[in-house]
């Protein structure tokens, strides 16, 4: 029997890691002739982990949060910002960039694409983007797109690929719209901006370019999601939001990063990164997670394409030599 691979393998030195990565942003910010940082706060997981990194390496008043909410926000999202704010004693700023998304037709660019699979579709309606989950599919992973009607009717459609692109496109708005406001108040404070991306989101392009993407430093881009959670419970991060479900919250209804992105709930998805690039046997892998090893090898092929796919996303601009 296969006993050797286990969800151990993730477990990490809470306190020393903290302190690694609290030492590594004061030397950063050296680097880097800044005297604090800002970050969007959006009541998750991942940005309280920064924030509460942040503040333990420079202090809550070196500490700005932004909150930039916009008309699919989740009220959740505000209230569980504010507390992790209040808890770590830092400043924050409210931005509100509905106005902003909708003068340059993020929202009307949207629903127009929308309208291409479900012609019914309107403002009223609710709506996001979804992916089978692994063990629903068989070959191809294709985007659908879920609407719900004012009475509560659900309706389902695939979306073409010009349809999905202008819907991912139009949202991509939202995050950069939001790191422009970001840049705006790390350089009026001569701070700079950290980044949130845990090692999922960052190796598997789980970002937009130029968007959440762009960052002066990310602190735990280099840490699995289950990680981020063990430093969670070590920073005394509150309950709260320890227990609250990893979402993307950029659509009108809700959604989980497992069904827009990763297909897989978190800790098997992080199992499966760690087994890819440590060369684990896909039967092993599957024996710790409670999947087939054809199911594995199909993640296996996932990251191997969301990574080719997170080569662009990860390239600076190019240059022709002089």
């Amino acid at each position: 029997m296969i006993t050797a691979f286990s969800p151990d393998v993730l477990q990490l030195d809470a306190a020393a890691e903290a302190d690694r990565i609290s030492s590594a942003i004061q030397e950063q910010l050296r680097q880097l002739r800044r005297k604090g940082v800002v970050l969007g706060i959006s009541g998750g997981i991942d940005s309280s982990v920064v924030a509460a990194l942040c503040v333990r390496a420079l202090g809550p008043e070196r500490v700005l949060g932004i909150f930039m909410p916009e008309a699919d926000s989740s009220p959740e999202s505000a209230r569980l910002g504010r507390v992790v704010a209040d808890f770590l004693g830092i400043q924050t700023v409210f931005e509100d960039i509905t106005s902003t998304l909708e003068a340059i037709g993020c929202y009307g660019r949207r629903d127009e694409a929308i309208r291409l699979v479900v012609p019914e579709y309107t403002r009223q309606y609710s709506c996001k983007i979804v992916l089978p989950g692994v063990q629903e599919r068989t070959q191809y992973a294709i985007f659908s797109v879920v609407v719900k009607s004012p009475e509560g009717t659900e309706t389902r459609a695939r979306l073409t690929a010009d349809a999905y692109r202008q819907i991912v496109a139009a949202t991509n708005c939202k995050q950069r719209v939001r790191k422009m406001v970001e840049y705006y108040h790390a350089d009026r404070l001569n701070f700079a901006c950290a980044g949130t991306p845990n090692r999922l989101e960052y190796d598997l392009g789980f970002f937009v370019k130029n968007g959440d993407g762009a960052a002066d430093l990310k602190p735990i881009a280099h840490l699995y999601k289950t990680q981020v959670y063990q430093l969670a419970s070590f920073l005394r991060i509150p309950e709260e939001i320890q227990l609250r479900p990893p979402t993307t919250d950029t659509y009108s209804m809700e959604q989980s990063q497992e069904e827009f992105y990763f297909s897989l709930p978190l800790l098997k998805m992080d199992l499966c990164l760690y087994g890819r690039d440590h060369g684990v046997a896909p039967e092993e892998v599957a024996q710790a997670i409670e999947l087939t090893a054809e199911q594995v090898s199909r993640v296996y092929r996932q990251i191997d394409s969301m990574r080719a796919a997170a080569t662009y996303l990860h390239s600076p601009p190019l240059v022709i030599a002089a």
